[in-house]
């Protein structure tokens, strides 16, 4: 049976993950913050009995830690890096919140490094060996853009650390690749994005199934596309 391990699986796409998994017959791992709080999840998690849900707050050391003494030795398939925040409405050049910058940080980039440095050898040990950091196409530093200073640049970051997992873990045979989600209508995204929570996720699990070794550290949108960085 496959194992994936989801963050931020209690909303949005990360949710939505763990209920298409679950239908396709997964062992799921679906992590997020204050599990009691997560309605959606846990009524998912009485539906299938092969959800499990553990608590986790990517932004902290200590979190992880407690996750990785959990899970010990457990193979993972499927690790999706899926937790991550905006970062907040001042994110000008002349209006930014440094604070709100190191929080999106800890949470956008290092929370993804943090996953990928504790379950590294259990995603080795697995059949699949696979790492998706969901990311945004905002992140990339061949689009044009302006504003949202703090957003971009955790996302760019997250690209870069997954890129470099990837080939760190090649000789391990680990597959990492950062994914765009589209514009998703989450809390995130807002009601006005283009697509639906079902159709992103679909695209992005379809891409996933199809990782190959050449496939890894290059960047994915959830249609299948290749973005430039």
């Amino acid at each position: 049976m496959t194992t994936v391990l989801i963050t931020g699986a209690n909303r949005g796409i990360g949710l939505e993950f763990v209920r298409q998994y679950a239908i396709a017959g997964a062992s799921i791992l679906a992590c997020c913050r204050n599990p009691s709080a997560a309605k959606d999840l846990n009524a998912l998690a009485e539906e299938f009995d092969t959800i499990q849900i553990h608590a986790l707050d990517v932004a902290s050391d200590a979190s992880v830690h407690a996750l990785r003494e959990n899970l010990g030795a457990t193979p993972i398939d499927i690790l999706i890096n899926n937790a991550g925040v905006m970062g907040g409405k001042h994110q000008g050049l002349h209006d930014i919140s440094f604070d709100a910058w190191s929080d999106c940080f800890n949470t956008n980039t290092f929370g993804p490094f943090r996953m990928i440095a504790a379950f590294a050898n259990n995603v080795a040990a697995s059949e699949e060996k696979k790492v998706a950091t969901i990311s945004s196409y905002m992140g990339s530093i061949g689009r044009k853009g302006k504003g949202a200073y703090i957003y971009r640049s955790a996302k760019a970051a997250a690209n870069m650390i997954t890129t470099l997992a990837a080939t760190e873990l090649a000789d391990k045979g680990v597959i990492a690749v950062p994914m765009h989600p589209g514009w998703v209508q989450t809390d995130m995204g807002g009601s006005g994005a283009d697509i639906t929570p079902q159709e992103s996720t679909s695209g992005l699990r379809k891409v996933i199934a199809g990782l190959t070794p050449e496939s890894s550290g290059r960047f994915w949108n959830y249609d299948g596309a290749e973005l430039e960085w």
